[in-house]
């Protein structure tokens, strides 16, 4: 081998070295970092006349178990669902507390029925009669604040949608850049890893919105298509459009018109508004908008009808007119059974037994249509109104249990704790199932013991090479000076 030949394969072997030292200091210094693949060096030797002329560098290969990563964007998308399910049911739950919270409506209901007891006993006490109206308009109001409450949770859920689908556009966006910017650098010979790292972290964001399937096409390219078959991108992005509404109202539905679902190119995704782009965050928040909360209102606005109709008995106030409401009132008005959408976001105390709006305390005490106050001390009618809480009477639209107002509600706010113990324990199993794939993931990632033992090895070979330039030097200088 003459001394060129030797050179060369010494040269080779110290750029290699020095190649792969940089590499391995890549995987080290981005061992925790989200989206990082490891990389390793492909090597292959070369030969100069049909002489071996050292080592060259192949290319840089980026190493990533697509199945695990596939398998954990699927947990993060099931995780991301049923999170927003969770937080959606946790801010209900604030809201309306729990059976035991003093601000839940059971428990307001528990107050009026005392209070109305407690004037029962005492019913020539004008002080005791106020209670009686407090406790009442508290729990109108208690009443009318979980009702807003339900439907914050919408409109809540309502701009999370336009919010996830301007980031699932801006992301697809991103992915079509990438796609282009590394087909270019790969084109030109140039290490497009990086660019590859880049990629997959804006493809995991998409995934917590909406299920991705990554699909590899030419030149570095990757096609983008949900478990359902809703292409995402391949070439161009797709592009979704929704537009918000400002508030939400109870009557407003998708059915109804009053709300609106995703669109594409100008045309309705699916009758449920979203169609293709199911299992994540996204179809979480049309969950809440159109199905959990709505059902958690036709179920308050049932309570409230059940409120106000024990009220509206002829056996409970015998002084109430026909066509006049009772002691609670439909906005003032007599309750209206077919129209029971809202109803729980209207419920108020009659004015008649309000001072403060003209009325009388008195009418507590003699009825709701009375037109001149009975004995002080006659506490009938008083009894009557706490009976009628007390009556064991089925929901008047689902029926189901026979049982006093209190327990209804409580039946209501129980079922909004249990939405909520429902969907963390959901959220819960899904978090271990995305703590397991991550886990994973990372297990087939940087082990930094292997490559700081793969440092040594490489420090030892470019001292080797180094040496045999040293030595090559040494000789061509004493050739020379013979």
């Amino acid at each position: 081998m003459s001394f060129s030949h030797a050179l060369n394969n010494a040269l080779s072997g110290l750029t290699a070295s020095s190649r792969m030292a940089e590499v391995t200091a890549d995987n080290i210094s981005n061992a925790l970092t989200e989206g990082f693949g490891r990389r390793e060096i492909r090597l292959s030797s070369t030969s100069l006349g049909g002489q071996g002329g050292g080592v060259k560098v192949d290319e840089v290969s980026r190493l990533v178990d697509r199945g695990i990563l596939s398998d954990r964007r699927d947990a993060g998308s099931a995780r991301a669902y049923q999170e927003a399910i969770a937080d959606g049911f946790r801010m209900l739950e604030f809201e309306t507390g729990t059976v035991d919270d003093a601000h839940s409506i059971s428990a307001r209901i528990n107050t009026f029925e005392a209070a109305l007891n407690a004037s029962a006993a005492d019913p020539s006490s004008n002080q005791r009669l106020a209670t009686v109206l407090a406790s009442a308009q508290a729990l109108t109001q208690a009443i009318r604040e979980d009702a807003e409450a339900i439907q914050a949770t919408r409109t809540e859920a309502e701009h999370r949608i336009a919010a996830q689908v301007e980031t699932l556009n801006g992301s697809l966006q991103k992915v079509y850049q990438l796609n282009n910017s590394i087909q270019e650098l790969m084109n030109s010979g140039g290490d497009a890893n990086a660019l590859v790292d880049e990629r997959q972290r804006v493809i995991d964001t998409i995934s917590g919105i909406v299920p991705v399937r990554e699909v590899d096409r030419q030149q570095g390219k990757v096609a983008l298509i949900t478990p359902s078959g809703e292409v995402l991108l391949d070439g161009p992005p797709s592009e979704y459009a929704f537009l918000a509404r400002p508030m939400v109202t109870p009557e407003m539905s998708l059915s109804g018109g009053g709300l609106g679902g995703i669109t594409k190119r100008g045309n309705p995704l699916g009758d449920d508004g979203y169609s293709r782009l199911a299992g994540g965050s996204l179809e979480a928040a049309f969950k809440l908008r159109d199905q959990a909360m709505p059902a958690a209102a036709d179920a308050l606005d049932e309570i409230a009808a059940d409120l106000i109709g024990r009220f509206e008995d002829a056996g409970f106030d015998a002084t109430r007119a026909a066509g006049l409401p009772g002691l609670f009132t439909d906005a003032g008005a007599e309750m209206d059974m077919s129209e029971l959408t809202g109803l729980a976001g209207r419920i108020a105390v009659n004015d008649l037994v309000n001072p403060e709006e003209g009325g009388a305390l008195w009418r507590l005490r003699s009825g709701i249509g009375a037109a001149a106050p009975v004995n002080a001390g006659d506490s009938a009618q008083l009894t009557l109104y706490a009976d009628a809480l007390a009556d064991k009477r089925s929901l008047p639209v689902t029926g189901g249990l026979v049982a006093s107002v209190a327990t209804h509600a409580g039946g209501w706010v129980g079922d909004v704790s249990l939405g909520r113990v429902n969907a963390e324990e959901a959220l819960g199993f899904a978090s271990a199932r995305y703590d397991t794939m991550k886990a994973a993931e990372y297990e087939g990632g940087v082990d930094t013991d292997f490559e700081m033992q793969q440092l040594l090895i490489i420090e030892q070979s470019y001292a080797a090479n180094a040496r045999v330039v040293q030595t090559i030097d040494q000789m061509m200088r004493r050739l020379l000076e013979i």
